[in-house]
């Protein structure tokens, strides 16, 4: 025995580790594992019918939908050709940008009004994206400043300017 003794690699991660620690499998895992949670703590609830609704009908159908959402991922990452080596490195404009879209918004619906504040909110929230396409962005922008003011204003009558000195 020597104090000369060198640390040996672990060597490459087996096949069946590098697939499990993909995320399209961990996410697929995630989600199978709350439906089925739901599903469990929601047994006892009333279903009801689709016209008279018990209060288990919506959360074990909302179950049930994520149960198939999670197989298809979890399918998905299985099918994979190749699997991950380990995380990968975050990406700071995400996790900047975001934020600083929410903030934004946040700071400039009462003063500005819920239509520059939406469309500063889908702009800033865009550029975290790996592609910019500004005809993309103003498309979704315009429709999504549209169904906020129909939902919110228009049909709950929520009272939220819509232009700024309102």
């Amino acid at each position: 025995m020597t104090s000369d003794s060198v640390e040996e690699s672990p060597g490459p991660r087996p096949l069946w580790w590098r697939v499990l620690t993909r995320k399209d499998v961990l996410s697929g895992l995630l989600f199978i594992a709350f439906a089925v949670l739901g599903l469990w703590l929601s047994r006892d609830y009333p279903i009801g019918t689709a016209v008279r609704m018990g209060t288990g009908y919506v959360p074990r159908l909302l179950c049930w939908i994520l149960l198939l959402l999670g197989i298809v991922i979890l399918i998905t990452g299985f099918r994979a050709a190749e699997a991950e080596d380990g995380p990968p490195m975050p990406q700071w404009r995400p996790i900047v940008l975001i934020p600083a879209a929410l903030v934004a918004f946040a700071l400039s619906i009462e003063r500005l009004g819920i239509v520059i504040a939406g469309l500063l909110l889908i702009g800033i929230g865009a550029l975290a994206g790996r592609e910019f396409r500004p005809l993309e962005v103003a498309a979704a922008a315009v429709t999504l400043v549209f169904f906020t003011w129909l939902i919110f204003v228009w049909a709950l009558g929520l009272t939220i300017p819509v232009w700024p000195g309102e």
